[in-house]
């Protein structure tokens, strides 16, 4: 008679303990960067809460407040007039005709291709030069308001980025939804207003996001022509006070704003690709 013997199940073997870190010049060049970063932030939370209750800001908030109005409006007129421009814009550059395609290019590859502050110079200060003729044509009361030039100069430069960022969006759709809808027998314009841009909207979502807050840093050069918004009010009270500290509350706002924007954005973006999520 035959004896099988049942082997008792042993627990698996632990793993082998993880082989320590070294402490290399890199790991320990990043250690101290980052205590000092520590030590900076912890500084300037208690520089500012000790400057609360100060001088400084009991005479400027309220132009601090109203220079955050003005940035988010300047801003926020600019995308929307950016956006409105920008899609015949991206149409034409994504157009096989080179009489809608090569001006297209040359409109963007000329407002990328070249500094924010430089177009916003040739708009202000440049117009100037064309008086006579912006007089005759009636104007002249457009471009003789700083707030007017940075808008369009904005706008127009913007318009540019979110051309291309459409273009790439547009492209990014499979070309059957265009067979699709020509099988149902829609035109272009129906199945491009209906079907292609919706969808490309959506794809560009993420890139308008970072345009608006690459917009919102980018705002501070209206306060170079006269316009007051948060870096024109920082400008003027530093003028007057000589207090750093006039610097340090505006990055301040200018982290909340981008923050606050990047919170928005990626609650929207959840809420409008919910359907896109695997269950």
């Amino acid at each position: 008679m035959t004896a099988y013997v049942q082997k008792a199940s042993l627990p698996p073997a632990p793993p082998p303990p993880a082989p320590a870190r070294r402490w290399s010049a890199t790991r320990i060049t990043g250690n101290v960067l980052m205590a000092l970063w520590i030590v900076a932030g912890i500084w300037l939370l208690t520089y500012l809460g000790g400057r609360i209750g100060g001088d400084f800001l009991a005479n400027y908030w309220q132009r601090y407040e109203d220079g955050v109005l003005t940035t988010l409006t300047l801003v926020g007129a600019s995308m929307v007039i950016g956006a409105v421009i920008s899609i015949p814009v991206a149409l034409a550059r994504a157009s096989r005709n080179a009489l809608l395609a090569v001006p297209a290019f040359a409109y963007v590859y000329f407002f990328r291709g070249t500094p924010l502050i430089a177009q916003t110079f040739l708009i202000y200060y440049g117009s100037g030069s064309f008086q006579p003729l912006l007089k005759d044509a009636g104007l002249w009361w457009f471009f003789r308001d700083a707030w007017y030039c940075a808008i369009f100069a904005f706008s127009l430069n913007t318009s540019a980025y979110q051309a291309e960022i459409l273009r790439g969006a547009i492209r990014n759709i499979d070309r059957g939804q265009w067979e699709a809808a020509k099988a149902l027998g829609l035109g272009r314009l129906v199945t491009l207003r209906k079907i292609i841009l919706p969808q490309a909207m959506i794809v560009a979502l993420r890139p308008y996001g970072n345009e608006l807050i690459l917009m919102i840093k980018g705002s501070a050069i209206a306060s170079i022509i006269t316009i007051y918004d948060i870096m024109g009010v920082t400008g003027r009270s530093f003028s007057r006070t000589y207090d750093f500290q006039a610097y340090i509350w505006a990055a301040v706002l200018y982290l909340l704003i981008v923050e606050t924007l990047r919170r928005i954005w990626d609650q929207l973006e959840k809420r409008l690709t919910r359907h896109l999520v695997r269950r």
